[in-house]
């Protein structure tokens, strides 16, 4: 049997679903992210665009730039995923938005030439100043 993980959105109006193990699991740092989630930070994980799909409602899209289409709850606001043109064959989704996010703990961080000077969390990570998976 495959292994199955669910997520959505604050408000339930979102939901969905990745098929497989859960992998390549990243703190993002950019400032990108920190602007549309309001975060400090946002943990993301990398799964094949094969093994996801929406369940339940559709997301709002937002290009954030010219390469990557970020999804959201058009209801509650929650940033659920982004795809970026980069990378075609995967998505990227918001561990915070799984149903079991213990299950998704980070193994690294990205953009850490963002990194916010005064924080500190999971320092034993490697770090990339950029993303270059």
């Amino acid at each position: 049997m495959n292994e199955l993980h669910h997520g959505g959105c604050h408000c339930g109006h979102i939901r969905y679903q990745i098929s497989g193990p859960l992998h390549d699991i990243a703190h993002c740092h950019c400032s990108i992210c920190r602007r549309v989630s309001g975060g400090i930070v946002t943990t993301w994980l990398t799964a094949p665009a094969a093994q996801f799909r929406w369940l339940a409602g559709t997301p709002a899209r937002y290009e954030s730039s010219d390469t990557c289409t970020r999804f959201f709850c058009p209801q509650c606001g929650a940033q659920l995923a982004l795809a970026t043109r980069l990378s075609p064959e995967s998505i990227d989704v918001t561990v915070a938005t799984l149903d079991h996010p213990e299950q998704a703990p980070a193994d690294r961080h990205i953009w850490t030439d963002s990194r916010l000077p005064w924080l500190h969390l999971d320092e034993h990570l490697p770090g990339e100043p950029e993303e270059t998976l």
